[in-house]
């Protein structure tokens, strides 16, 4: 049997790993061993951008959801504390897009929350 060459499949490697470095800066968009590194720690920031995106957000909603309760009386501890008592079962996403939207319908859960204490 003849030997079997690995050209094709080296050179498809080298050309996704090249794909994926498109845009880089100077050699590292040209150079394959310069792409590959780059390519493997960009691959690592996004791995951990894609986690730190959920605390950004989560932080960003607490502090919605606090300046809401601030604005009619109560701390953001005794308005969460309120509503889990109170068995309302929203999460902090659909709560700040409430005080952000709909600002009767928040005052409504605060006096709920505050009922409830």
């Amino acid at each position: 049997m003849a030997r079997v060459k690995g050209a094709l499949m080296t050179r498809k490697r080298r050309k996704k790993t090249l794909k994926l470095a498109k845009g880089y800066f100077g050699s590292k968009s040209r150079h394959f061993k310069m792409a590959k590194q780059a390519v493997m720690k960009s691959g690592n920031y996004a791995f951990i951008g894609r986690k730190a995106r959920k605390r950004d957000f989560r932080r960003l909603w607490i502090t919605r959801i606090s300046a809401a309760c601030r604005a009619n009386g109560v701390s953001y501890s005794m308005f969460m504390n309120g509503l889990k008592k109170a068995g309302v079962a929203l999460n902090r996403k659909m709560l700040a897009e409430i005080a952000v939207a709909d600002e009767a319908a928040f005052k409504s859960l605060v006096e709920k929350a505050k009922s409830a204490v």
